[in-house]
């Protein structure tokens, strides 16, 4: 863990001085510093002082890490220019990596409910994974695994798993009991690795529900999704308790997987995020969550239910109030306010502590003038386990077709998935489509996928 005392933003400082002293570019960019967007100027590339994203050298790179390292209280950071994505793949390679230190297959116990960067990870590296599914009755977007449920499965396996793998918080907020799973996992020697990329500002809650702090030993952030980074902003954070080989391998992780041309427009976003938390954003961040929570109260006093843990999530399960959700967020939108995520079941919207009090009061005065209606009974079909008849590499790198759903029951899956928004897998690479599939498929408006050929 790096230790900071004075806090400085050394990416964005080098380009600031070096958009001052006017050179002449001769390098890439194509633009050349000429403003056709706005933001030219401050687009550099690995100029002579600009560092070298994960070189592990001593830069102004790896100093605004150790910055970020310091305010996540991780044995390392590091900067991801292309999202969460990134981070994912460089997660499931440090397994791999451990596994192989351990003279082991890389084997994954993961939730269904995984991003299907996931499973182009596991694609890649020929990791084995099998699943863990919920016993709720929230769909696709959330799978909930309980510590008790976990400890079963775990000492039911004959052969134990490098590593298990969750998304907290999930789509609709819903946090994993993060800390409980984590003790399970180091019980039975298991790396507990967490996609939180809906949750980097939860750190700076008054109490953290950070994953790092509670007990996972690797995770991702995507910092752009609630902290005020350009869009592809991400951390990958290693905990002090990880193996010794995660911190050790992690650049060539993120190496392995990432683009050459990182956007410095990115990095320097990343970079002045460390001085945005260090100034006041704590405080800033517990008034948005008591908003939060007073909107959620009234539209629970109104008739709507109300989901999910974050505090900084609204997701509304709309059918009770007799709407589907993407019904609620096209009346929404109409008003001026758009929602990140609606499918048949739901609404979810976030906010940060740049959404002002006009704009809370603008949303819950939309909502209330929504009537209710009788509520719709129609259920989202549940996906159950699927026959798995090849793994997940061998189904993605086989040649396939394109068919109509209503013609793949019997097949198997090609694709990385077959995914409800948001990139949720309804059946995995190398599965059996059954009927069950093909309901959910026409569910969620999927009308074609990719089967192995025959």
């Amino acid at each position: 863990m790096c230790e900071v005392i004075f806090m400085k933003a050394p990416i964005c400082d080098f380009v600031k001085k070096y958009c001052a002293d006017g050179a002449l570019r001769l390098h890439m960019p194509g633009h050349k510093g000429v403003c056709f967007l706005g933001v030219e100027q401050r687009d550099i590339t690995e100029v002579e002082g600009a560092d070298v994203l994960y070189s592990e050298g001593n830069g102004i790179i790896a100093e605004s890490e150790c910055n970020a390292s310091s305010l996540f209280g991780t044995k390392k950071t590091l900067y991801s220019t292309e999202g969460s994505s990134l981070c994912i793949r460089a997660m499931v390679y440090l397994c791999a990596m451990r596994a192989k230190e351990l003279g082991r297959e890389t084997l994954i116990l993961a939730v269904r409910n995984a991003h299907k960067t996931f499973l182009s990870a596991v694609a890649l590296l020929d990791a084995r994974v099998e699943w863990l599914f919920s016993h709720d009755d929230e769909g696709i977007v959330s799978c909930r695994v309980s510590a008790e449920a976990l400890e079963e499965r775990l000492s039911g396996m004959k052969e134990k798993p490098v590593a298990v793998y969750i998304t907290s918080p999930d789509y609709l907020g819903n946090e994993a009991d993060v800390r409980g799973l984590a003790e399970v996992c180091h019980r039975h020697g298991v790396i507990l690795a967490v996609d939180n990329a809906h949750g980097a500002y939860l750190k700076f809650l008054p109490e953290s529900r950070h994953p790092i702090d509670l007990g996972a030993d690797i995770c991702c952030d995507s910092a752009h999704k609630t902290l005020p980074v350009l869009t592809g902003g991400a951390y990958l954070h290693i905990s002090r308790r990880a193996p010794e080989l995660f911190s050790e391998m992690a650049e060539q992780a993120m190496q392995l997987f990432a683009s050459t041309s990182p956007s410095y427009l990115i990095l320097q976003s990343l970079d002045m995020a460390n001085l945005y938390i260090c100034d006041g954003y704590r405080e800033r961040l517990a008034e948005i969550c008591g908003e939060i929570a007073s909107l959620k109260k009234a539209l629970v006093e109104k008739g709507f239910c109300v989901i999910g843990d974050e505090p900084t999530k609204l997701a509304l399960a709309t059918k009770g109030y007799g709407y589907y959700g993407h019904e609620i967020a096209k009346m929404l939108l109409e008003k001026g306010i758009a929602c990140e995520f609606s499918d048949p079941d739901y609404v979810v919207m976030m906010f940060t502590p740049e959404i002002d009090r006009g704009g809370i009061k603008l949303l819950l005065d939309a909502l209330c003038l929504i009537e209710k209606r009788e509520e719709i009974l129609e259920r989202a079909p549940s996906v159950a386990e699927a026959e798995r008849v090849m793994s997940v590499r061998q189904a993605l790198m086989s040649s396939s077709r394109e068919v109509a759903v209503e013609d793949a029951c019997g097949e198997v899956l090609a694709s990385a998935t077959v995914s409800c928004p948001p990139a949720i897998p309804i059946v995995v690479c190398g599965e059996r489509i059954d009927e069950r599939a093909i309901a959910c498929f026409k569910y969620y408006g999927i009308e074609k996928c990719r089967v192995v050929k025959k």
